[in-house]
């Protein structure tokens, strides 16, 4: 049966209609009374994610992100779990977000779900969610936990005594639930229409830990929280994930029991982090102690009450308030206006949202002016003259309290950084080996007066959910606290990223698997609380990711480039997830311009089609918020980057080349005219392209402005062009051939005509807002020009001769992303030794760090020396795996010659290496295999193709060629 003739109905619970952070069961017991049936297929949806079960046996989860008009849901064949003649149960835990964030547009809480059990394709019998389903809230996870990120819903904190594991079990007694709400039929608002997932199950790999890399005993800090200032600051900010600028100060009451020594830490003091006033003592940031991000002081306060302050004006994107208190004294936190939350906020004075593809202009400024006349300005500088809780008072009108579910219980994450104490012990090696291997109980050291604290290596990145089995006494504590890099003593901490789970133990033994994707190579562990011994009978990672072979092969005579391609095959496997997404661990999004070099990346290493078509196909719904297009999709920030945009359309005729799908062509081709003929509009008098979006390439000091001409986004609108203009000619769209074809040449001419420096002889960054050319020239906008084919003539040869002697004023190529297009430059350009001493340059940089995926940036530097503490952002990242793609090309020299790969050129370009054999996958399967081996003027080959394949072998230059 293909498609549902749905008759479920949506439903919910009695509660709020789309609360923040709250997880639901729901259950139907059911009996079947067939004793035989073909098929049986459970179709399912939820918003935000669901947990399917079957008698107890977890099924899938999902769905896979999506727009809310075109919610996807998912069909598993279920008939093997099913009992007949028995009762059964369908369980489903709903996990809904309550706020938008960068994979996730907000809803309303909802599931959906109907089991057809078939014969021949008539339906036997049918289970379909309604009001008969049971529900109730799934009380072990805290509702106050925070935000993972601004990208992402929020971290676990699970409560393991709340968790009655049976619920997903036919015998279950759930009389105590409550009965589903029916919230309406098929096709309601906000999931107007439902899409079919078109992607395969993701994977679930256990994973287990290589080693122990440290032990310490520990003792916490007293007190933390991670507070949510945006959604308090601006309340509508839960239906969208733009920034939100906001005016205004934060402030609570410090109770000591004792005078004693206080410790104020903000483990994130990047953002809202202003002046400090303590009982009318003001505190500037540059008297806090700093380590990385991280703030302190040290003071001394004597018992009783003291009111805390602190101005948090800002633009802030979700990024948390994370505050933490020290103290040997007993310290407790109290609202100053006798609120059941603990804190208060005084203003906001103003907020303002901001559209990422409008000026940005910081209206803040005048807050900061002494001598201003406005009573709001009056009223906000006024605030810090307070001294006393009594003078609150004056400012009651601005008061607010910031609702508990706001502020979280704790921080796990200052937790997890911040100890008052650590000393570091020796790691048993028996408590090594059993963590490693699971094959006996790990008993957990303890220490008297102390915690414990230790550190697992899974040996790689990866990304999934976690999952362990402990035994302990009630009430442990056990946090875990994921991170990507460390290196002896030093730790690259998750600043921006909370990437913990809190889990509280009930009696005896208890085996939990998370519900919150996260990606790490790290886990710190603290077990807290311990009053009788733990044994961690198992901890590992359940890898989860899009299903791939790997196809792809390389092997050379150069040890280090078969490393690099190594770590770019894991890099990519570990981005492909329900869309490519740009890391596993910090974003988890779908960006749109990183996908199309991540695409290129997964045909030579994979194969893979689905997850292609389907990531350019989730595009076009952005145009109900830009015509522009988003630039990460589907999301709630109003993010265009036109780059990113031109590059989506650029990846729709590369997935015609490799699949020669005229029905994608003819399907996608209106929806890349609506977007090039709104961005047609932005041309200026001098037919340059110029906007106001976020107009970025590289995070290198490149002149890129976020309004005006940009030269690298008028060359890659031309490249746009001239490739739309061929799929239009696919399309059947004759006359916009030739308008595009038309507007590609005017672009090209008019780029050469404005932006070229016949003083500098190579293209400035931009021009400025005077009129004149910027000062900038970067090596990234000579690369573009190059890719695009702007340069001609005598212009394209100095073009050429930068790409393997970039002039030293230059601005440098500065990341992995941008090294994608220098190597399409330099082997456009036949300087295939450039492209892999550069490749081993830079990507021997992260082999030689311990690497096992690839970097976000290249390292920062200390003069000519590497900063070891200042590698990168992300260890993991899809815009970097590039040798993936450009080996097996290049190296192995194997391309399409027509699209669909119905031909073949073999084209070797050898290099310094010996030898390198290698795969390469087709489209409609099976595999190009090549082996070639140099020895002095001669170049054997051997390829292995399908017969209808057709196979053109060119011979490398000054090598005579012996065809093995």
């Amino acid at each position: 049966m293909s498609l549902i003739d749905w008759q479920a109905k949506w439903i919910w619970n009695e509660g709020e209609e789309s609360p923040r952070n709250q997880w639901w069961m729901f259950r139907k017991r059911f009996d079947i009374t067939s004793r035989e049936w073909g098929s049986a297929k459970l179709s399912i949806t939820a918003d935000s994610r669901y947990v399917l079960y079957i008698n107890g046996k977890q099924v899938g989860r999902g769905p896979v992100r999506s727009w809310p008009s075109e919610q996807a849901f998912d069909t598993y064949e279920v008939g093997h779990l099913l009992k007949a003649g028995q009762e059964n149960v369908i369980s489903v835990l709903v996990m809904h977000f309550g706020t938008t964030n960068f994979c996730y547009v907000r809803g309303r809480g909802g599931l959906l779900a109907q089991l057809d059990i078939l014969q021949n394709d008539k339906v036997l019998q049918s289970v379909r969610s309604d009001n008969s389903w049971k529900t109730a809230q799934y009380q072990a996870q805290d509702t106050r936990s925070p935000r993972i990120s601004c990208q992402l819903p929020f971290t676990e904190n699970i409560d393991g005594r709340l968790i009655e594991a049976e619920w997903v079990e036919v015998n279950y007694d759930d009389i105590r639930w409550e009965q589903a709400v029916e919230i309406g039929s098929v096709g309601m608002e906000p999931w107007t229409s439902l899409v079919p997932s078109e992607i395969p199950f993701l994977t679930e790999e256990p994973i287990q830990p290589t080693r122990v890399t440290s032990l310490k005993k520990v003792k916490g800090i007293t007190w933390s929280t991670n507070i949510e200032l945006r959604n308090h600051m601006q309340l509508e900010s839960t239906n969208h994930a733009n920034k939100v600028g906001f005016v205004g100060y934060i402030a609570t009451i410090i109770r000591m029991e004792s005078t004693a020594k206080v410790m104020l830490g903000f483990v994130y003091s990047t953002r809202n982090f202003g002046l400090c006033s303590i009982d009318g003592k003001h505190y500037h940031p540059h008297q806090f102690l700093a380590k990385g991000q991280e703030k302190y002081l040290e003071l001394e306060l004597t018992a009783g009450d003291h009111l805390f302050m602190m101005d948090v004006t800002d633009i802030d994107h979700g990024d948390g308030f994370h505050m933490g208190i020290d103290s040997e004294a007993n310290v407790e936190i109290v609202s100053p206006i006798e609120h059941e939350s603990p804190f208060i906020t005084i203003g906001p004075f103003m907020t303002k949202e901001y559209i990422n593809d409008e000026p940005h202009r910081n209206p803040f400024e005048k807050f900061r002016d002494p001598n201003s006349n406005d009573p709001i300005v009056r009223d906000f500088q006024g605030v810090l003259t307070i001294s006393s809780i009594h003078e609150l008072d004056r400012f009651k009108e601005w008061i607010r309290p910031i609702p508990l579910p706001l502020v979280s219980r704790a921080d796990v994450f200052a937790h997890s950084i911040w100890n008052r104490e650590e000393i570091a012990t020796p790691v048993p090696t028996s408590f090594n080996e059993a963590i490693a291997t699971a094959a006996t109980p790990a008993i957990v050291p303890k220490y008297e007066d102390y915690d414990t604290q230790f550190i697992v290596d899974f040996g790689k990145e990866y990304s999934g959910f976690l999952e362990f089995e402990i035994e302990a006494a009630a009430g442990t504590v056990v946090d875990f606290y994921g991170f990507e890099y460390m290196n002896g003593d030093y730790r690259q901490e998750m600043y921006r990223m909370d990437n913990t789970l809190r889990y509280v133990t009930r009696n005896g033994y208890q085996k939990y698997i998370s519900n919150v994707r996260r990606g790490l190579r790290y886990v710190m562990v603290t077990v807290r609380n311990m009053n009788s011994p733990v044994k961690i009978h198992r901890l590992r990672m359940i890898q989860s990711n899009y299903p791939v072979s790997e196809i792809g092969q390389f092997v050379s005579s150069d040890p280090l480039l078969n490393d690099i391609w190594e770590i770019s095959r894991h890099t990519t496997k570990l981005c492909m997830e329900d869309t490519f997404v740009d890391c596993p661990t910090f974003e988890q999004t779908y960006w749109v311009g990183d996908s199309r070099n991540e695409a290129l990346i997964n045909y030579y290493l994979f194969g893979s089609l689905d997850i292609v078509k389907r990531c350019l196909k989730l595009v076009p719904p952005s145009k109900e918020v830009t015509p522009l297009y988003m630039s990460q999709v589907p999301s709630g920030w109003n993010n265009v980057i036109p780059n990113w945009t031109f590059f989506w359309a650029i990846a729709c005729k590369e997935y015609y080349d490799q699949t020669e799908d005229i029905d994608f062509v003819q399907d996608m081709w209106p929806k890349v005219k609506y977007t090039l003929d709104y961005y047609l509009t932005h041309l200026n008098k001098d037919d340059l392209f110029s906007i106001s979006a976020w107009n970025l390439l590289d995070w290198a000091p490149m002149d890129q402005p976020n309004e005006g001409v940009v030269t690298h986004q008028n060359m890659f609108l031309a490249k746009t062009l001239k490739e739309a203009s061929t799929l239009a000619d696919i399309a059947g769209d004759l006359q916009a051939k030739v308008d595009y074809e038309q507007a590609y040449s005017s672009l090209k001419a008019a780029i050469n005509k404005a932006l070229w420096s016949n003083e500098k002889n190579a293209y400035s960054d931009c021009i400025k807002r005077n009129g004149e050319l910027s000062e900038t020239y970067s090596m990234q906008t000579q690369v573009v020009a190059y890719v695009c084919d702007i340069t001609d003539g005598e212009r394209k040869k100095i073009i050429e001769n930068y790409l393997v002697n970039p002039p030293s004023d230059f601005v440098q190529i500065g990341s992995p992303f941008i090294s994608f297009f220098y190597y399409e430059a330099l082997t456009k350009a036949g300087k295939h030794s450039f492209m892999l001493d550069d490749i081993r340059k830079n990507y021997g940089v992260m082999i030689e760090y311990g690497a096992t995926t690839c970097w976000e940036m290249y390292p920062q530097r200390i003069g000519d020396e590497i900063d070891p503490r200042n590698l990168t952002r992300s260890h993991c990242h899809a815009w970097s795996a590039a040798p993936g793609y450009f080996l097996g090309k290049y190296v192995l020299g194997v391309s399409s010659a027509a699209p669909g790969w119905k031909k073949v050129i073999i084209n070797p370009q050898p290099g310094d290496l010996d030898w390198a054999k290698g795969a390469v996958p087709l489209p409609n399967g099976g595999v190009v295999q090549v082996e070639w081996r140099k020895n002095d003027k001669q170049f054997t080959l051997h390829v292995d193709a399908p017969e209808e394949v057709e196979i053109e072998i060119k011979a490398p230059v000054d090598y005579e060629l012996i065809l093995n």
